[in-house]
């Protein structure tokens, strides 16, 4: 059975978008996954399509109405057994582990907002989870979705040429990835770091962990916080 995403839109012809070319898009195309957009507005009842109102209380722009996103978010495939995600800078930070725990799964149904938010009564009746890419703010969650769903597909089985890849990525052991280098030796002036020509593995997969441990001091030093904490929880 193929890992199954439901995107919920008012822009469907977004979608495959970027997710139709390279790794994803060939296992689009070979049935690995399956992509549904669904157009929101497909759901409204009035002539005009309406799937947003003023916000109750008063301030500025419009706000994606319950009562809609209820009846596109029930009549998703799957809606019931695949996690139910909210595209939303408020949010809890995607983290690798949660991409991994959603190619585990048989798929996901995610719902891309827009204008100033979604009413609050559908994220809490329909047990929406709000996912962040990151502390900024976007005209609307499909391109956060791509986002995530890109992260996902690249780990179900069969996706990337090398199995080991995945296991050497940043944040596979709490690390960033260490340097990379190729042919040529040498180029202007600047040489591969010997000990990646040495031959000897030991050597090498020394001087990568170390790489990977002195980079994300200097550039993640949380990643470094959050791995101490984890340790010390597990020695309690």
């Amino acid at each position: 059975m193929s890992f199954r995403a439901t995107v919920l839109t008012l822009y469907p012809d977004m979608f495959p978008g970027p997710l139709g070319v390279s790794l994803a898009g060939r296992a689009l195309a070979e049935g690995t996954w399956a992509l549904d957009a669904v157009d929101i507005r497909d759901f409204a009842t009035d002539r005009h399509r309406s799937v947003d109102d003023t916000p109750a209380g008063g301030g500025p722009g419009m706000v994606m109405r319950a009562d809609v996103l209820a009846r596109a978010i029930d009549a998703a495939p799957a809606a019931t057994d695949h996690p139910r995600l909210l595209m939303s800078p408020r949010g809890k930070p995607l983290t690798q582990d949660d991409v991994k725990r959603y190619a585990g799964g048989s798929g996901v149904t995610i719902l891309c907002g827009r204008f100033e938010g979604v009413d609050e009564r559908v994220i809490e009746a329909r047990g929406l989870t709000e996912v962040s890419i990151g502390d900024y703010v976007l005209s609307g969650g499909e391109i956060a979705a791509m986002v995530l769903l890109d992260a996902v597909v690249r780990l179900l089985p069969g996706v990337m040429g090398a199995a080991d890849s995945a296991h050497e990525e940043s944040f596979e052991d709490g690390l960033l990835e260490y340097p990379q280098y190729t042919r040529p030796a040498e180029w202007e002036g600047r040489s591969i770091p010997p000990v990646l020509l040495s031959g000897d593995h030991g050597k090498v997969a020394r001087w990568r962990r170390e790489q990977a441990e002195v980079l994300t001091r200097a550039r993640r030093p949380d990643l470094i916080e959050r791995a101490s904490r984890s340790d010390g929880r597990s020695r309690d």
